[in-house]
């Protein structure tokens, strides 16, 4: 039996699914429609980006998310070219800044986080060790590289091994800031989800199974087939497993005891 070529559309969209669209993910003013209504409703939803990208790779979340009744907002991360280059855990303690002022000017008291790939990554260094447990209602991670990926030696090589930006090293596996994440407990009141996919070949599917220890009850891992890394923000699927445990997190929320929650 002869293979047949794979064609060039083909390539192109797997390579789309993986690493994003050049022109709408990497290339684009941001096409992100602020609104400034998130903190009015009962569930609110903070989207982080991932490494190299922008937050318009949130549109399709963001707008199936309003239209399912969710108030959703993200940052501008900066970096490079506008593109998220700064390290895990600066971003995170600018995140944490941004979000006390936020809650503070517009009343908004708790929130849950979906994070994609290094973005998942920023909001576990805030719910872990920047204080954002008594905020955070849930954490969903999409593709994250909870133990490090191999393919972020990549991303070192692009930025001139450092001289651009150090955030890849912070990716690789063993890194100091992944085994800290690793090494602390993370908080029993807020559930950290994990979905990831067997066809990602930016972050390894084994890469992003979160492996409890002693006492991290708040875990769970759910695996999708077929989706490519960047796909993970877009696919109609995965969004419904992001509904489904944002809906959950949000009933688990209402019997935290009111002490361990955001005043």
């Amino acid at each position: 039996m002869v293979n047949k070529p794979t064609s060039p559309l083909r390539t192109w969209r797997a390579l789309r699914d993986q690493l994003g669209s050049l022109r709408g993910v990497y290339g684009a003013q941001n096409r992100i429609v602020r609104r400034d209504d998130f903190a009015n409703f009962d569930e609110t939803v903070l989207l982080l980006h991932g490494f190299f990208q922008t937050r318009n790779v949130w549109e399709v979340m963001e707008d199936r998310l309003r239209f399912d009744g969710f108030g959703v907002f993200s940052f501008d991360l900066g970096g490079l070219l506008g593109l998220n280059t700064h390290r895990p855990q600066d971003l995170a303690e600018r995140v944490a800044d941004k979000l006390e002022r936020l809650c503070m000017r517009t009343g908004l008291r708790s929130f849950h986080i979906v994070g994609h790939s290094k973005g998942g990554l920023i909001a576990r260094e805030y719910v872990q060790h920047l204080g954002g447990a008594r905020r955070v209602k849930s954490v969903i991670t999409l593709g994250t590289p909870h133990h490090g990926t191999p393919t972020a030696a990549l991303g070192v090589a692009l930025m001139g091994m450092g001289a651009l930006s150090r955030s890849p090293w912070d990716l690789l596996p063993n890194s100091g800031f992944v085994r800290k994440l690793k090494a602390d407990v993370f908080p029993t009141d807020v559930p950290l989800v994990s979905v990831h996919s067997r066809h990602d070949v930016v972050c390894p599917w084994w890469a992003s199974v979160l492996a409890p220890k002693p006492g991290e009850t708040s875990m769970k891992n759910r695996v999708v087939q077929g989706v490519g890394h960047t796909a993970l923000t877009y696919d109609p699927g995965v969004y419904g497993l992001v509904r489904q445990e944002l809906r959950e997190a949000a009933e688990l929320y209402q019997q935290r005891p009111p002490e361990r929650r955001a005043p």
